[in-house]
């Protein structure tokens, strides 16, 4: 088991990786992550199903852990159309198993910081139904709605001289952000 944290909650995920022939000369295998497996034991690339030239591994076991914290990312994601489960994944110098599984999550906002620094690849999945009635019961049991409150603005005076706002050897009032120009020598040109 992983490590406990306070005000969470953990259950194992297995990965099923699919490798498919590719369509390009470039390309010889496309890999893809096809779903999860809630409550897996723990696998290290094992056979799952072949047909053909495609081929499914159930690649690797990690924990989906919640997090108190985060359940409003928790709330988002149950809300969407398709409630997915996250897959993070790194390419890795091996031929036949190119991808290395780093994590699995549920937070759509935790999702699009992996996206974000572009090392990693994330895939959604659909998330199985027993992951969806577990999510939504500890969102249920932990969210907290917060209020929103509008943050109002300071006081304004609009009376008072905008110092330093344009240059001050224009004369002209109307556009106070033209370049100046050096007078007496534009004007002999």
């Amino acid at each position: 088991m992983g490590v406990v944290y306070p005000n969470s909650q953990s259950v194992k995920l297995g990965v099923v990786l699919r490798r498919s022939p590719g369509v390009t000369a470039w390309a010889k295998w496309v890999w893809t992550a096809t779903s999860v497996i809630p409550g897996a034991p723990q696998a290290s690339w094992k056979l799952l199903r072949e047909e053909g030239e495609t081929t499914e591994y159930h690649a690797s076991t990690h924990e989906l852990t919640l997090y108190v914290s985060d359940t409003e990312a928790y709330a988002h994601e149950l809300q969407a159309d398709q409630p997915s489960v996250y897959v993070v994944m790194r390419t890795i110098d091996d031929a036949e198993m190119p991808l290395s599984i780093l994590h699995v999550t549920v937070s759509p906002y935790e999702a699009q910081d992996y996206c974000d620094s572009g090392e990693e690849t994330v895939e959604r999945v659909a998330m199985p139904a027993a992951v969806h009635a577990w999510v939504g019961g500890f969102v249920n049991e932990h969210h907290v709605e917060e209020k929103f409150i509008k943050r109002r603005r300071d006081k304004l005076h609009v009376d008072r001289k905008d110092d330093g706002i344009g240059d001050a050897r224009i004369a002209q009032a109307t556009d106070v952000y033209r370049a100046p120009t050096s007078g007496p020598r534009e004007a002999a040109e």
